[in-house]
């Protein structure tokens, strides 16, 4: 796979992965519940699908050559974007109103 690919591939994982514990009331988006989640348990979940989506990263990186050793700059950066990313999902299950 390119670099450019892998990027893309990436990114849409990180998409998908920052709204998956927000869109649905299963565990993981697999498992399912019988109460309703928590804004803890997401939170929970969500953490989850960061380091998901890191060992992803690790691995299309390491497939595309060497694997560069990051600061906790990196990190923090990362995880700062995913909260972005996740913010249409935190938007649609606690702050839209639906009328039933």
């Amino acid at each position: 796979m390119s670099a450019s690919a892998s990027v893309w591939v990436l990114l849409l994982a990180a998409v998908v992965g920052a709204n998956l514990p927000f869109v649905n009331q299963r565990w993981l988006g697999v498992f399912p519940r019988k109460a309703p989640k928590t804004l803890g348990i997401h939170l929970l979940e969500l953490v989850i699908c960061y380091g998901l989506v890191g060992v992803l990263g690790l691995a299309l990186e390491k497939a595309d050559g060497q694997i560069y050793a990051q600061g906790w700059e990196f990190y923090a950066t990362t995880a700062a974007m995913f909260l972005t990313l996740a913010f249409p999902g935190f938007v649609y299950r606690y702050l839209y109103k639906r009328h039933a």
